[in-house]
């Protein structure tokens, strides 16, 4: 076929040769592709064998094909299908089938009769089991066919009785998808009549519990979960069938039993069910969660995590069973206890009392079998004890987790708990501490920590990871203490931690501040002891640059908030010291309304808090501000300049006043400054002169074009929340400064060769506004981009001189677009901690080797930040590195918060002094690979640009760091 095409093209183009070139008529010819089902023919005929053909059809499954030509290939594929004897190439045929099946825009239902027929005739049960999974892919694939659905369920069931159990499984996996839903079993016990005299799909699946196969047994389990996910109520019946393959002998029936199990709990926890051995009954849920506890015991660990893990999840279990998971005791048998009155009553039908003549007269009248399970399964005491202390570290992060669930459900077992978790901080793995300490995190709002216990939590504070300590502080910052000693053990020992770790410098200060503001009545009694105060004699002025005596004033101030009787403990200096830290570390130390002894000495002792409606009146004012400059509607307009000025100025003042609105204010005054620098390039003064004339002015507004266009990345990429009418205005806000480039361009060159291809990318730039942003486009109407669009079919035809006048026109006739704001709106900032750069002792290495600097950052708001934060080295002689982290070095301690602990290195060549290298964090973007927003659900469908821009953006201050490079020693 490619031959015989080539000969037709040749035969055309030398008819074209041929006839002059005045009266050759044009013909454009089309190429087409041979289709996919012709070449798989043809690869498949001249196949010698079972092993030729079935490598082509491996390099067949590799390559794509069209939705218009899956019909073809699959009716090829059924075709050798048939001819075909070697179960491998059949198995291979009927795999690709499935995948074809899948194809977007493809209907399977013509091949249902051709699968189904297949089914009937073939013997091999591998492919049997893979002609079901393919009937299961299509019938998948046509939910809304009930009577394609109502086949493949009667096939299924037909072949539930093959001796392989591949076959079986595939069959239990097309009833549990396929399967009825909205016909469950009848109370009656008669099918119903959707399954055409078969049983009910949930009897016929239950009917396999008992396959002597565990994988049919385990796949069986599965499909009636898969019943139960698509909405289908499953019987109670099937508890006790579920109940008995918990003790199976595969860990793989007994992990779904598990789940089945817990299923039914959700489903009927109110129910009654019997006791084995016994006239007692319980609710189902308590009867389930013994048994489930039971099974945190089992000989499979991945049986006993699955175990421990839906035990959390079980919230609505009996008190009493709860808190026996944490008593290895077996009280009274587990049997249920009789009242008093109960007995008298019992006593007094018997109709004597125990005189004590005759031997064993008052013995029990039943024989108690210690071993039976009665009321509840003896596994289940102490089954988060036996979980705790299992060998394998993942149940035991797997029942800290669940007594986290449990406990913050429940305030009085998070009580009986406690001690269990604080057990837990000294367990060997440090994943396994760090998970207790974040669970008792979570409960800390229902417990109240004894010393004893505060001993051993904050004994952990000497641990030498930092993602420890620092989690430890945060769970300090949440913990209720019971006494002033607490209060002063606690402070002890974060002073110790802060002398050995000096790292830990800002986390302890924030704990403390916490541990103040929670607990100040008992902080108060500790003020003359902590800062070192006598009634009757002056006491030497503590060194304001001591850590730790910062510290106690954060413990004492934020405590000072909620008691205003400690303000008269204080000492002259510490007036002094307060207006100082309220100043340096406004962050750490509340506004207080200090008066006394150190008013009238010049120091503000009177803080007050902003008021409730601060943040209100801010977000009113911001919004004023923007309704003031949507009032330009010409970017020359006398006075337009001015009001930018003075607006834009306001908005960054509100941003450093009012943190909560920084990201909005930020946003709005960027946006604001970008249409101030495109309205001082537009000047008419630039435009009516002739270049040689103003050349200082086109550098200028060259300038402000790239400037502009810095501006608009850094709107779209460092924001997060923006919608899409934020973004079409940053982009149409870019499209502006690029046509200013162009015109430019234009004016200061020669030549219209290298405006050509600019033109097309700038066309080629507004049809992709116009694809990307196509339900924005009402809003643009007026605008720039609105214009160029009504103006396009002209663009595209004209020439460049005459594109470069529409756009200058177009340009200085633009008027402002107005800017709406999201609800929420935040910008991605980092902050340095460490290095602080304020040492002056230099890092000293050797010349050609590497000294590692560490670097802690704390990043907030920032979207993805394992691929876009970089770390930027910038040395004396103008070389920078840019240093990509490792993943592993990224933390996430809370929403929208990430923390950065990594090292670079730093090596250079000899120098002759010490100097300063600048260390300061990136944001990367790409316009390709940027992280798709929320509003572009359609972005999938738009080609990636050609030329896709990819930069960095500075979010966080350069701190530096003083290095001395020495020369080699020979």
């Amino acid at each position: 076929m490619a031959a015989h095409l080539k000969k037709r093209v040749y035969e055309e183009y030398s008819k074209v040769i041929q006839i002059p070139p005045e009266e050759a008529p044009q013909k454009k010819l089309r190429l087409s592709k041979p289709s996919k089902s012709a070449a798989l023919h043809i690869d498949l005929c001249k196949a010698s064998g079972s092993t030729e053909a079935l490598q082509y059809l491996l390099q067949f499954a590799r390559k794509s094909v069209e939705a218009d030509s899956v019909e073809g290939v699959i009716r090829i594929l059924l075709e050798h299908y048939y001819k075909e004897t070697d179960n491998s190439v059949r198995l291979k045929i009927v795999s690709l089938l499935g995948l074809l099946s899948k194809t977007k825009g493809f209907s399977p239902d013509c091949i249902v009769d051709d699968a189904i027929n297949a089914l009937t005739t073939e013997k091999s049960h591998q492919v049997l089991a893979q002609l079901m999974d393919t009937l299961l892919v299509i019938g998948s694939r046509l939910p809304d066919n009930l009577s394609v659905r109502q086949r493949l369920i009667e096939m299924a069931c037909k072949h539930l009785a093959d001796t392989y159990f591949g076959v079986r499984n595939k069959c239990l996996e097309v009833l549990g998808h396929l399967g009825t839903v909205d016909r469950p079993l009848s109370r009656d016990g008669e099918a119903p009549p959707s399954l055409g005299g078969l049983r009910d799909v949930q009897s016929v699946i239950s009917d396999y519990f008992g396959d002597q196969e565990p994988r049919v047994r385990t796949a069986a389990i599965k499909a009636m979960l898969q019943l139960h996910e698509r909405g289908m109520k499953i019987n109670q019946i099937i508890y006790e069938q579920a109940c008995r393959l918990l003790s199976d002998d595969y860990e793989q029936v007994r992990s779904a039993a598990v789940q089945m199990v817990w299923v039914l709990s959700q489903l009927y926890p109110e129910s009654i069910v019997p006791i084995p051995s016994s006239n007692e009954e319980v609710r189902l849920v308590d009867d389930s969660f013994g048994k489930i506890s039971h099974m945190v015991n089992d000989g499979s660990w991945m049986v006993r995590v699955q175990a421990a893990k839906t035990l959390g999840s079980m919230l609505q279990v009996s008190h009493y069973f709860l808190e026996q998971t944490l008593d290895k005791k077996l009280m009274s048998d587990l049997r249920r206890k009789r009242t008093a009155h109960e007995r008298a009553k019992e006593l007094y039908a018997s109709g004597e009392f125990s005189s004590g003549r005759k031997w064993a007269d008052d013995a029990p009248k039943e024989r108690l079998d210690t071993n039976a399970v009665n009321l509840i399964a003896s596994g289940a005491c102490g089954a988060f004890v036996h979980g705790l202390e299992d060998e394998m570290y993942e149940v035991r992060i797997a029942a800290v987790e669940a007594l986290s669930l449990l406990a913050q459900s429940s305030p009085s077992f998070a009580e009986k708990c406690l001690d269990f978790l604080v057990d837990m901080f000294n367990d060997e793995i440090e994943e396994v501490r760090l998970q207790s300490i974040h669970v008792l995190r979570e409960i800390s709002t229902n417990i109240t920590l004894r010393e004893d216990q505060l001993d051993t939590v904050l004994a952990v504070l000497e641990d030498s990871s930092r993602d420890i300590r620092e989690a430890l502080h945060e769970l300090i910052c949440y913990t209720n203490v019971s006494t002033k000693e607490c209060v002063q053990l606690a402070l002890l020992e974060l002073l110790k931690n802060l002398n050995k770790y000096p790292t830990d410098r800002n986390s302890v200060w924030k704990c403390l501040k916490f541990l103040g503001s929670r607990h100040p009545t008992l902080v108060l009694p500790l003020v003359p002891e902590l800062l070192s105060t006598h009634p009757y004699f002056d006491t030497p002025e503590p060194d304001m640059d001591d850590p730790a005596y910062i510290a106690v004033l954060v413990l004492v101030f934020n405590a000072a908030q909620s008691c205003p009787t400690m303000s008269s403990l204080f000492s002259d200096h510490t007036f002094r010291h307060y207006a100082y830290l309220r100043d340096s570390l406004s962050h750490l130390v509340p506004a207080l309304r200090l008066a006394g002894r150190g008013a009238g000495r010049g120091v503000e002792l009177v803080g007050s808090a902003a008021g409730p409606g601060s943040v209100e009146s801010a977000q009113v004012f911001l919004q004023d501000s923007l309704n003031r400059t949507n009032t330009i509607h010409s970017l020359e307009a006398p006075g337009s300049q001015d009001l930018l000025d003075f607006t834009i100025r306001d908005l960054q003042r509100l941003g450093e006043l009012q943190t909560e609105l920084a990201g909005a204010a930020d946003f709005c005054a960027t946006y604001l400054r970008c249409q101030l620098l495109l309205m001082k390039a537009l000047q008419e003064k630039l435009w009516n002169m002739a270049v040689p004339l103003c050349l200082k002015q086109n550098v200028m507004a060259t300038a402000a074009a790239r400037q502009i266009l810095e501006e608009t990345y850094k709107l779209e990429f460092v924001y997060s929340g923006l919608g899409s009418r934020q973004v079409a205005t940053v982009h149409h806000v870019r499209l502006q400064a690029r046509a200013l480039q162009l015109v430019l361009t234009a004016r200061t060159r020669k030549g219209l060769e290298p405006l050509v291809s600019s033109c097309d990318k700038f066309l080629q730039e507004v049809d992709s506004f116009q694809r990307q942003f196509l339900s924005e486009l009402p809003h643009f109407q007026e605008s720039f981009v609105g214009k160029l669009l009504e103006l396009m079919p002209r663009l595209s035809s004209c020439k460049t001189v005459e594109l470069i006048k529409i756009l200058q026109s177009t340009l200085r006739q633009s008027s402002m677009l107005p800017l709406t704001l999201p609800q929420q709106l935040h910008r991605a900032t980092a902050t340095i901690i460490e290095p602080t750069g304020e040492s002056d002792n230099p890092l000293k290495f050797t010349t050609g080797l590497v000294v590692a600097l560490d670097i802690d950052a704390t990043l907030e708001h920032v979207q993805d930040p394992q691929s876009r934060v970089k770390v930027q080295v910038l040395y004396p002689d103008g070389q920078a590195h840019v240093i990509t982290p490792k993943p592993g070095d990224f933390r996430k301690p809370g929403p929208d918060r990430h923390r950065l602990i990594t090292q670079v290195y730093l090596s250079h060549s000899a120098w002759t002094d010490p100097g300063h290298v600048e260390v300061s964090l990136l944001l990367a973007y790409s316009s390709s690979t940027s992280s798709k927003p929320s509003w572009a659900d359609s972005a999938d469908s738009l080609p990636p640009p050609e030329g896709a821009i990819e930069g960095t953006i500075p979010f966080s201050k350069s701190v530096k760091v003083l290095i001395m490079p020495k020369p080699a020693r020979r």
